[in-house]
C-alpha cells in the first residue's frame, strides 16, 4: 500500500530536481551564482604598503618600549612583573591598532580617518593597562603605560605622516592610485572631473566614462573634459573587466534605480572592481552627516550646521591665546617690519581697511602697509586674482619693504591683533571687502558669513589667489560645512608650508 506512494513520491522530487538542472551526481556542487564570491586580492602595491606601515607601528612601539625600558630605569630592574609589562605593552599596542582597523587598506595614505584610528587604538592600550594594573594592585607598570604608549603614540602618528607624503609624492607622479570607472550624467561627471587632483589626492584616478543610454537621435560624445567614454550605463560590467579598472564611481543618475544599483554591485564583485557611490556631490562629511538605516535601505542623513556650543567656546579660546602666544613670540620681528616701512616710505605703518565678518558685521581689518599710500586708486585696473576677489600680483605699487613682506605673508601678521579682539578667528574663510560681498550669487557664497573669517583658511592652504572665483567658494563652504576642531589644526599646519613655500602668494 506504501510502495506506490513512495514512488510517486520519488518522481516528484526527482523532476523538481531535473527542472532545476541538477541530478544526483551532481550533489555536493554549488549552483551558478550561489556561491559567496571570493576576496579579490588588493594591488600589490597596497599589500606592500600595507606590511610597510605594520613594520613602522611595531617598529615605533618597540623602541618606545625600549627608550622607557633602558633610559628611565635603573639596570637589573627586568624582573617578575616588570619583565611582564614590558613585553605586554607591545603587544597591548598592537592589538588595539589592530581591533580599530589601523591597516585597513581603504584609510591608509589619505584623510584623518587613519590618523583618527590610531588615535584611539592608544587611547584604548593605555587605558586598558592601566585598569589592569589598578585590578592587579601593581604600580610596577606605570611608567611603561603612561609614558611608552604616549611616546609610541607620537611617534607612530609621525611616521605615519611621512609615509603619507611619501605616498602623496607618488601619486603626483600617476603612481599609487587606482584606476576609476565613473557612470552617471553628463553634469555630474563634469562635476567630479572639476575635482579631479583632490581624487587622485586620495588615491583614485578617472581613467574612463560611462553615461546614461542616449536617445534615439543622439550620440555618445567622445570624451568628457579630455577623459574618454567608453559606452553606456549598462556596458559598465563589461567595460570594467576589459580594461581592468580597480574601482566602479556611481554618480547621480536618472537611469539608477534601487534594484539596478543592487545588481550592479553583485555583479561587480567578481570583477575585482569596489564600487564607490556618491548619492549627491555635496562637499558635507563628518559630524553632519548620519547613516540612518529606513526599512532595509541605508539613508544619509544631513543635519544642520551648529556655530555654537561647547566645540566653538573651545574654538574662540584657542584663537585668542594662540593669537597672543603668537604676538609676543613674533614682537621683535613685528617691530622690525613697523620700522623699515617706517624709514623707508612715506605713510602710516598699518593699512586699515573695513572687511565684513560673522552675520555681516564689519570691522576694521589690519595689515602692513606694502604699496604707496594711493596703490588702492590704481588697483582696479590691475586685478590678477580670482573674480571678484581682492587681489593683485606685484606691480609697482609695492614698496622695497611691501615686496618682502608680501613674498613671506609677513603683511597679515598683524591680523593677530583682530583675532585678539574676537573679529577674526585664527581659521575660517578670508574676509571679504564690503563691494566683494554685493557681487554675491546663488552659489552660496553668502555661507561664508555664517562663521568668523579667519587669518588663514582651506582657501588659502589649496592654492590661495592662484585658485578661481568657484573653487575659493568652494574650499571656503567646504570649511564652513564641516568644521571640526582637528580641521582647524590641519589647515594651521598646512598653513605654514604653503607660506614657506609662497604658494599662490602676491
Amino acid at each position: 500500500m506504501n510502495t506506490p506512494v513512495a514512488g510517486a513520491g520519488e518522481a516528484t522530487v526527482r523532476t523538481a530536481v531535473d527542472h532545476a538542472g541538477v541530478t544526483r551526481s551532481d550533489a555536493g556542487r554549488s549552483l551558478p551564482g550561489l556561491c559567496a564570491p571570493n576576496p579579490v586580492p588588493r594591488p600589490r602595491w597596497e599589500r606592500r604598503y600595507a606590511a610597510l606601515v605594520f613594520c613602522c607601528d611595531l617598529f615605533c612601539i618597540l623602541m618606545a618600549d625600549l627608550a622607557i625600558t633602558f633610559g628611565y630605569h635603573p639596570p637589573g630592574i627586568l624582573a617578575g612583573q616588570t619583565l611582564a609589562v614590558v613585553v605586554v605593552v607591545p603587544v597591548a599596542a598592537m592589538s588595539s591598532l589592530a581591533i580599530q582597523r589601523a591597516w585597513d587598506v581603504r584609510v591608509l595614505g589619505a584623510g584623518v580617518e587613519e590618523l583618527r584610528r590610531v588615535g584611539r587604538a592608544y587611547v584604548l592600550a593605555t587605558a586598558t593597562l592601566a585598569v589592569a594594573g589598578y585590578a592587579w594592585g601593581t604600580a610596577s607598570g606605570q611608567s611603561w603605560i603612561f609614558g611608552a604608549l604616549p611616546l609610541a603614540a607620537v611617534t607612530t602618528l609621525g611616521a605615519r605622516l611621512l609615509l603619507r607624503r611619501f605616498v602623496r609624492s607618488r601619486r603626483r607622479r600617476g603612481r599609487f592610485v587606482r584606476s576609476v570607472l565613473v557612470a552617471g550624467d553628463t553634469l555630474e561627471v563634469h562635476e567630479l572631473l572639476a575635482r579631479a587632483e583632490e581624487f587622485r589626492a586620495a588615491g583614485w584616478q578617472v581613467d574612463g566614462i560611462c553615461l546614461p543610454v542616449p536617445k534615439s537621435d543622439e550620440a555618445l560624445p567622445l570624451a568628457v573634459d579630455d577623459v574618454p567614454v567608453l559606452g553606456t550605463e549598462d556596458d559598465i560590467v563589461g567595460i570594467a573587466q576589459l580594461h581592468e579598472f580597480q574601482a566602479v564611481a556611481l554618480l547621480p543618475s536618472s537611469g539608477w534605480t534601487h534594484s539596478k544599483t543592487r545588481r550592479l554591485s553583485w555583479d561587480l564583485e567578481r570583477t575585482g572592481a569596489d564600487l564607490l557611490m556618491a548619492p549627491v556631490l555635496m562637499d558635507l562629511v563628518g559630524p553632519r552627516l548620519h547613516m540612518a538605516p529606513l526599512a532595509g535601505l541605508p539613508l544619509l542623513q544631513l543635519s544642520a550646521p551648529r556655530y555654537a556650543g561647547p566645540a566653538w567656546v573651545v574654538k574662540n579660546i584657542f584663537d585668542r591665546v594662540a593669537a597672543l602666544a603668537i604676538v609676543a613670540l613674533l614682537a621683535p620681528l613685528l617691530l622690525a617690519i613697523a620700522l623699515a616701512i617706517r624709514v623707508t616710505s612715506a605713510g602710516p605703518v598699518l593699512f586699515r581697511q573695513t572687511r565684513v565678518g560673522r552675520d555681516g558685521r564689519t570691522f576694521t581689518m589690519f595689515k602692513f602697509r606694502s604699496t604707496v599710500v594711493d596703490a588702492e586708486d590704481r588697483l582696479p585696473d590691475r586685478q590678477d586674482g580670482n573674480g571678484i576677489l581682492f587681489g593683485t600680483r606685484a606691480g609697482p605699487e609695492l614698496t622695497r619693504v611691501g615686496r618682502v613682506i608680501r613674498r613671506y605673508s609677513l603683511d597679515e601678521l598683524p591680523q593677530l591683533f583682530n583675532v585678539v579682539t574676537g573679529d577674526m578667528s585664527m581659521v575660517g574663510p578670508r574676509p571679504p571687502l564690503e563691494c566683494e560681498v554685493a557681487c554675491y550669487g546663488e552659489d552660496g557664497a553668502r555661507r561664508r558669513l555664517f562663521v568668523k573669517p579667519g587669518l588663514t583658511g582651506l582657501w588659502q592652504v589649496s592654492g590661495r589667489s592662484n585658485l578661481s572665483w568657484e573653487e575659493s567658494v568652494r574650499a571656503d563652504l567646504r570649511y564652513v560645512e564641516n568644521w571640526t576642531f582637528a580641521l582647524d589644526l590641519s589647515i594651521l599646519r598646512r598653513a605654514l608650508r604653503a607660506v614657506l613655500h609662497r604658494d599662490g602668494a602676491y
